[in-house]
């Protein structure tokens, strides 16, 4: 399938997700934020919407956005998050994650992460913490360098936030440190979860899924 590239432009995606509304001047306006795009509040926007963009975005038909900081974060958002709703539930949703991970990295070494504000930011190091694999150890230190440079550019509105990240990112850590991967996904990919997974995986508690927004 071959899809017209030509017909989206970055800030189409940007003026989506990160609109105008004033949420990053309180935590609780930014948790409202965050909560509706974590929560499958934006599926069917997406799916209405940006359906193509994700399917030409997965092909590889938008990579030359990633020439530009504001091009880069538009494609991570449509590599990294558009999929979970477009492709929720089916190993779909997680296939872009090894290249989302890689576009993060790439953002750190060349300043385009810097260039994004911190709320921005944070979609940076989501994308780098849900790839998956014991090589991803490494990965995860980077998530923390940038969470620090993250907290140190924060609004006094969002001093709060650095918290909150710090807290998400041990999370993470404590998840691939001890699996090599995100167990709650074994079901949908097919894979067989050993006991230890099982128990996991029966607590319901994962760093990327909760069955409510936090208060």
């Amino acid at each position: 399938m071959t899809l017209a590239a030509d017909q989206f432009e970055p800030q189409d995606v940007l003026d989506f997700w990160f609109p105008d509304t004033g949420y990053w001047t309180s935590m609780e306006a930014l948790g409202e934020w965050i909560s509706e795009r974590m929560y499958g509040g934006m599926d069917a926007a997406i799916c209405e919407r940006f359906a193509d963009l994700t399917k030409a975005a997965a092909m590889g038909q938008l990579d030359h956005w990633a020439d530009t900081s504001r091009g880069r974060l538009a494609l991570l958002i449509a590599l990294d998050q558009f999929p979970r709703s477009l492709w929720r539930d089916t190993p779909g949703a997680y296939a872009q994650d090894c290249k989302a991970a890689r576009l993060s990295m790439d953002a750190a070494e060349i300043g385009h992460c810097k260039a994004a504000k911190p709320w921005e930011r944070i979609f940076y190091l989501i994308a780098l913490g849900h790839c998956e694999g014991p090589d991803h150890i490494a990965r995860l230190d980077l998530i923390d360098s940038l969470t620090e440079d993250l907290v140190a550019d924060l609004p006094s509105t969002l001093e709060g936030l650095g918290e909150k990240l710090i807290a998400q990112n041990m999370r993470v850590r404590g998840t691939i440190e001890r699996f090599g991967r995100h167990p709650h996904r074994n079901p949908i990919y097919g894979r067989v979860s050993s006991p230890e997974e099982e128990a996991y995986v029966a607590t319901g508690d994962f760093p990327h899924v909760q069955s409510t927004p936090p208060t």
